[in-house]
């Protein structure tokens, strides 16, 4: 079925199934589910689907951009819209303390790191909160876009006390590796996982459109003997990501 025949209002436009955009963005993306819109492949533009839809173009314009916000649809200055391609999921447990290295390891993709930030520096108010420092104290901090298999997944931007990281440039790829070999890996920790949409800066670095869903995690870790070693605040693609835990009675 070609695209025009596959969008004929007729075969799916019902008045009682919703506004008209809404009914468009699902069969768009029934489209794309479907494979009749294939990834990088260009939709029809907002004047040719109003024609194949009978739609106005304030209709059509709208159910586009409800996808380009989702991360489904890329428009590209000057060459249209298209399907943007599929993501792997990635499925991270929140029962064990694990690194992003680690993670992906066992996936048997390949971690890169692009630095952003690292090096000593004076803490934040909230950093000296969250890890106990005393006034004067520095901090080692490390922020890099994290890649699996070359495509960027995360922000990650982590805080330790010099004594627990005294020369941050020493992480090349897995902090808790280089924290390992010091006798200094965290054992346990609290996260907090929250939704957002990406601004734009974090947007840009993740390839994801500004505005798109994203989660923010924020953990601290702790030592063996109940000491804060680590404060992390990590922005991950909604698109690619699926937190999983485990409960038991």
């Amino acid at each position: 079925m070609s695209i025009s025949d596959f969008l004929r209002a007729d075969l799916w436009l019902s008045p009682d199934r919703g506004p008209r955009y809404v009914q468009l963005r699902r069969r768009l993306q029934e489209g794309i589910d479907t494979g009749v819109l294939a990834p990088n492949t260009s939709l029809p533009s907002e004047r040719e689907l109003v024609e194949i839809t009978d739609l106005s173009r304030v209709t059509v314009r709208k159910a586009i951009q409800e996808l380009v916000q989702e991360g489904v649809i890329e428009q590209r200055q000057g060459s249209g819209s298209f399907i943007r391609e599929r993501v792997p999921r990635v499925e991270q447990s929140l029962t064990h303390l694990t690194s992003f290295t680690e993670d992906m390891s066992s996936r048997g993709m390949q971690t890169t790191s692009k630095w952003l930030e690292r090096g000593v520096f004076a803490p934040t108010p909230e950093e000296v909160e969250a890890l106990s420092l005393q006034d004067g104290e520095q901090i080692s901090r490390i922020y890099r876009l994290r890649e699996a298999n070359g495509r960027p997944l995360a922000l990650e931007r982590a805080a330790l006390p010099l004594d627990i990281l005294p020369n941050p440039i020493e992480v090349t790829t897995s902090l808790y590796e280089v924290l390992e070999a010091m006798g200094r890996r965290p054992v346990r920790a609290v996260q907090k996982i929250s939704a957002l949409n990406l601004a734009a800066p974090e947007a840009e670095l993740l390839e994801v459109p500004e505005g798109a869903a994203g989660l923010n995690i924020e953990r601290i870790s702790f030592l063996k003997n109940g000491r804060v070693a680590e404060l992390t605040r990590s922005l991950y693609r909604g698109d690619a990501y699926d937190f999983v835990a485990e409960l038991r009675l």
